[in-house]
């Protein structure tokens, strides 16, 4: 055999002998590592996102060497698929004004809410669901589903928004011009609370980006990949990936890849270090580092910065002069 392939004998039994090199050992390692957090994450994440899920679970490893290895494995994340628009624009209701103008940019939970419907194809016929999502957090707030597409559908979906998050006064709703949110009964519950109304120009789906973007979402990354025998079956898988996955463990890019309810309790954590200290936290950006612990028992000078082995070259000289003078305060006074 080693004349017909044209090697020596020697050179055979030394390649069969051979053990892999460290390099190739660490990579089937780390592929079994990617093919876990692949299936945990429900095929959805890419290397960025992939990459910190790995890093959160104490597995470091390069972008260019994930990517590497993830064609090697051939994983891909769930493709996306075309659906047809549900808007109905055609009727005699008044319309609000777009307050938005596609200007996305609360400064805190509860500012803007969108809202939106759309369909699931079943065995037993159309399921209609109903949503609202929080643009600052991108959290689902409310949700309702139906076989029939109704304003007692989204008004469903407004309680349970209004039920869980209990918003002040000003909060401005945004929404298209279908007749299920243009319908008095709709508008007389936003006036009650106060809610500020507000609509997208008519055929403009951009004007209602943040919950188009999470239609594509869902059915990308769920609803595309099944069919749903009935609408009890549809909507357990939609409750499911809403209220476990999408809320509670999805990483989105927008948020510094951590979920909707991390990102929430992080702002709630920094707001209760605001109230405390009369308003005088003022680096936003330590947030993140921010933990429960630290918040409780304050071990760290409140006005300084939570973390400075994280800081930034300018940031660092600050800090050592807020430190040298709080050091020289303790010793004069």
């Amino acid at each position: 055999m080693c004349q017909v392939f044209g090697v020596s004998r020697s050179g055979y039994y030394n390649w069969v002998q051979h053990e892999p090199s460290d390099r190739k050992q660490s990579d089937e390692r780390l592929k079994l590592e990617i093919k876990v957090a692949h299936i945990r994450t429900r095929e959805t994440y890419g290397t960025r996102r992939l990459q910190t899920e790995l890093a959160e679970n104490g597995i470091i490893v390069g972008r260019d060497r994930l990517a590497r290895l993830r064609k090697e494995l051939r994983l891909r994340c769930k493709q996306k698929r075309k659906f047809r628009a549900t808007t109905n624009s055609n009727h005699n209701l008044p319309v609000a004004p777009n307050l938005l103008n596609q200007t996305f940019a609360p400064t805190a939970p509860n500012q803007v809410w969108v809202a939106d419907l759309t369909y699931v194809a079943t065995q037993e016929g159309w399921l209609y669901l109903a949503g609202i999502k929080d643009v600052y957090t991108c959290e689902i707030v409310g949700y309702a589903m139906g076989e029939r597409m109704t304003k007692e559908l989204t008004g469903k979906a407004l309680f349970m928004a209004l039920r869980s998050q209990r918003p002040p006064a000003g909060l401005i709703h945004h929404s298209d011009r279908g007749s299920q949110y243009c319908a008095y009964d709709y508008r007389v519950i936003q006036e009650q609370f106060g809610l500020k109304t507000s609509m997208s120009r008519k055929g403009n789906c951009y004007d209602n980006a943040p919950m188009e973007s999470f239609w594509g979402t869902l059915k990308n990354e769920s609803l595309s990949h099944y069919r749903f025998n009935n609408r009890d079956e549809a909507i357990s898988v939609i409750r499911e990936y809403i209220e476990i996955f999408y809320n509670r463990q999805r990483r989105h890019s927008r948020l510094g890849n951590i979920s909707p309810a991390a990102f929430r309790e992080k702002y709630h954590q920094m707001a209760v270090l605001k109230k405390r200290t009369n308003g005088s936290v003022r680096y936003c950006q330590y947030t993140s580092h921010i933990t429960s612990v630290q918040v409780a028992k304050f071990s760290v000078p409140l006005h300084l910065p939570l973390s400075p082995d994280k800081l930034t070259r300018t940031s660092k000289s600050i800090y050592r002069k807020q430190r040298a003078a709080l050091f020289t305060r303790s010793f004069t006074t």
